[in-house]
């Protein structure tokens, strides 16, 4: 029996480790010492994690001090999510979070905000934050409490509909809060100005550029204005973030940045062009298919779509036969049956949910080809059957 083929397009999810990103990976492991340590050793290591620092800082164009590492995009939401701050030594009270509905798990959930101090914000059936409800949030805000935080992704990572994050901060700063921007799916997929979104604090992510997983960062738009720490012990990350570092995740986090940086409008204008034929081919193959927020800026590589016999979780399983790897939506849910989130607060029926197909710089056009032609059997298939699996 001939093995599927297997075609990956799910970079959402994860992207595949860059050869770059591996290559300094393995480089570092083999490097002994602790960064923290005053030894030679050490103080290769520590050169190691501040040149990663420098080059983090610099996709997102801010300062290699503005950037502190984490485990990942989930720990520095949990990190950067919480109603204690302080301004210097100061303390300074955040009164309540605000999250977009269309917020990733790991912002939805709040992080160290107490239940009764989260409040959603709706979207336009658009996908777009609603700029107008926002405001009006905010004016109601009690100030008694403390400051108001307001949490918005920068590219959802189901649809890839681009929220206008500059607006969002405007109207944030005008009543005196602190902007989150989850810039995880964005990072790479668009430039990216600390400064010109307007974010005061900013969450990327290593593995969805290509880098390892396990390595994150929370960046900063100072650093006098700080959360409290989540991980408290030996002090490392100026205190904000305590434990050792991880020098062989970070130099493939640098060198995944590197990639990103770099000639990023010509890479994704390529993506975008497969995305665009993509989305034409399925068209070709049935009127019937629903493509979530073409109408509206997306990032160049996703496409969220729908179809109005085919379940999310039974379309996922039928294309993964095909050797076709998408999926449901959040990779953190998209194991799990259940309605898009997403797509609910857009107002869409989300009963039969939608799958997700996103590209990356190893996408090609014979990808593509062959998620049409197992997609034009998918349709057949449901055609045939007659009724919704």
């Amino acid at each position: 029996m001939t093995k599927t083929e297997r075609t990956y397009l799910d970079w959402n999810a994860t992207a595949p480790v860059l050869p770059a990103a591996r290559e300094a990976f393995v480089a570092a492991l083999d490097m002994v010492g602790n960064p923290s340590s005053v030894h030679g050793e050490g103080r290769a290591l520590r050169m190691l994690v501040e040149a990663a620092r420098r080059d983090v800082a610099a996709l997102v164009d801010t300062a290699p001090s503005h950037v502190i590492f984490t485990s990942g995009a989930t720990e520095a939401a949990n990190l950067v999510l919480t109603p204690d701050y302080r301004m210097g030594r100061t303390p300074l009270a955040i009164g309540h979070l605000y999250v977009c509905e269309i917020e990733h798990p790991a912002i939805r959930e709040g992080g160290r905000f107490a239940r009764e101090d989260v409040t959603s914000i709706p979207v336009t059936p658009a996908g777009i934050v609603d700029l107008d409800a926002l405001e009006t949030l905010l004016q109601g805000h009690d100030k008694a409490r403390g400051l108001p935080m307001v949490a918005v992704m920068l590219a959802n990572n189901e649809t890839g509909i681009v929220q206008p994050a500059a607006a969002v901060a405007a109207i944030v700063h005008r009543h005196g809060g602190l902007f989150v921007v989850d810039a995880v799916q964005a990072a790479g997929r668009m430039p990216i100005e600390l400064e010109a979104l307007g974010a005061d604090f900013l969450i990327i992510s290593s593995h969805k550029l290509g880098g390892p997983k396990g390595a994150g960062a929370l960046v900063s738009k100072g650093e006098v204005l700080m959360p409290v720490p989540l991980i408290r012990g030996g002090g490392q990350e100026k205190g904000h973030r305590s434990g050792t570092e991880n020098p062989a995740a970070l130099a493939g986090f640098a060198a995944a940045a590197r990639f990103a940086a770099a000639d990023i409008a010509e890479r994704n204008a390529r993506i975008g062009a497969l995305r665009d034929a993509l989305e034409a081919g399925m068209r070709a193959v049935t009127n019937d298919v629903v493509i979530h927020g073409a109408q509206v800026e997306r990032i160049a590589n996703t496409s969220f779509f729908s179809l109005p016999d085919l379940k999310s979780e039974t379309g996922q399983i039928a294309f993964d036969l095909e050797g076709i790897a998408l999926s449901a939506g959040s990779a953190c849910s998209s194991g799990k049956v259940g309605q898009s989130h997403v797509l609910t607060a857009m107002g869409f029926d989300a009963a039969l949910g939608g799958l997700r197909v996103s590209l990356g710089p190893g996408s090609t056009g014979a990808d593509v080809e062959r998620f049409l032609a197992a997609f034009a059997r998918v349709v057949s298939r449901r055609r045939m059957t007659g009724n919704a699996a």
